[in-house]
């Protein structure tokens, strides 16, 4: 399940992507239009600022705009930066793996494959989507 932070954050980034492109909008415009909580949604922009999908204007006329195009941003990147990986265990996670401690056998382990085919199926839809594809 998503967290309300990368729900908002993907709503938010939908709304970037429909307006004219690099023209800054307001945390309150997408805040009222998103219906999303001003503050909640200035973490959630600082963190998207901050792995490089947006960019930010200070003063008269500023506000956040996005740094690539749509068709050029992944929603498998906006969810790893909001959410953290996308596999649902660790043990079988591309970029943030780590060995489960209960766990004799990895190979052996019937869970780990099962979850390894769900992480490569929830992949296979997520890399080829960019939020240009997504409409909220």
């Amino acid at each position: 399940m998503l967290s309300k932070k990368t729900k908002y954050g993907l709503k938010a980034l939908s709304y970037l992507a429909k307006q004219d492109e690099n023209m800054p909008i307001l945390i309150s415009d997408i805040s009222t239009s998103e219906n999303i909580s001003k503050k909640f949604l200035e973490n959630i922009l600082l963190t998207l600022k901050k792995s490089g999908i947006l960019s930010s204007k200070k003063g008269k006329g500023g506000g956040y705009f996005l740094l690539k195009k749509p068709s050029e941003i992944k929603i498998s990147f906006i969810i790893r930066v909001l959410e953290g990986p996308i596999a649902m265990l660790p043990c079988v996670s591309l970029n943030y793996y780590e060995k489960c401690d209960d766990c004799v056998n990895e190979e052996r382990c019937s869970l780990n494959r099962l979850m390894a085919e769900v992480r490569d199926s929830t992949l296979k839809i997520l890399e080829n989507k960019t939020l240009a594809d997504f409409h909220c």
